[in-house]
């Protein structure tokens, strides 16, 4: 059984992976954590939720907790995604990491800990939007500039980053298959009088409303026809799912970073 350490317990993704893990027959909750001054901190997390005692503490401080596991599970932000990632590679505990607003500072700090113990790190854990990824890249491989790119997402109303850690594997994705650097091509902002669109850019577009689990189009718009690939998420136990799947598959990995791709063998 393998040691799961969850952060950020009481949120919905949090929430997601405790029943997950709990569900499991290859893995165990050893701990979860919570910012300080959170009621459930200094509790059992059983009694947190209401029912009885399940031997798992609500910690503030994941040193607490990490001691004991093989294996975190990080949906947070990145300031607790960085202090994350040096516990995991002390603790040479596999790091799955869910969090999306890292920027390029988070990524090198990041690479660095991936050389003392595994870091599996994606914007999505569905196997549906790895394989649109997959798709994403080939379609643009395929078809050249006369086909405009444009990314649309859609999430809940209390999502705080835009575009989408999947809206920007996709634009990734798309940039690799027209061997280009998306930091080259992105268009993210447009507003007022913008001009005409300039070819060869990828463009982003964020919805925000409701309790939209998450919903990504990628669009080819050419004159005369357009080509639409698109994945739909209505339950956010896929990202859950994923994200143990990718805990469990790092158990046999060396040091390094990975992504989804390479748990799901594509």
């Amino acid at each position: 059984m393998v040691g799961v350490v969850i952060t950020g317990a009481s949120g919905r993704m949090g929430r997601m992976l405790i029943d997950t893990v709990r569900a499991s027959s290859k893995a165990k909750l050893v701990g979860v954590t919570e910012r300080y001054g959170h009621d459930w901190v200094g509790q059992d997390l059983g009694e947190a939720l209401g029912g009885t005692t399940w031997d798992v503490p609500v910690v503030s401080d994941p040193i607490d907790v990490v001691k004991d596991a093989q294996a975190i599970i990080d949906f947070t932000t990145p300031a607790a995604t960085m202090a994350l990632s040096e516990l995991a590679a002390q603790a040479r505990a596999v790091h799955v990491i869910g969090t999306t607003g890292l920027d390029d500072n988070h990524l090198e700090k990041i690479a660095t800990a991936a050389r003392h113990a595994p870091i599996i790190r994606a914007g999505n854990m569905s196997l549906g939007v790895n394989l649109l990824v997959q798709l994403t890249r080939k379609v643009a491989e395929a078809l050249d500039e006369d086909f405009d790119i444009e990314i649309v997402e859609a999430h809940h109303r209390h999502k705080v980053d835009a575009p989408s850690g999947t809206a920007l594997m996709l634009g990734e994705a798309a940039a690799d298959g027209r061997g280009v650097s998306l930091s080259d091509v992105s268009d993210r902002g447009r507003d007022g009088i913008t001009g005409a669109r300039r070819t060869g850019d990828i463009g982003f577009t964020a919805i925000r409303g409701g309790d939209v689990v998450g919903e990504h189009d990628v669009i080819f718009a050419a004159d005369g026809e357009r080509v639409v690939l698109r994945h739909l998420a209505t339950d956010r136990g896929i990202f859950a799912r994923g994200a143990l799947k990718a805990a469990l598959w790092g158990q046999t990995q060396g040091p390094g970073e990975y992504d989804m791709m390479d748990v799901l063998g594509l």
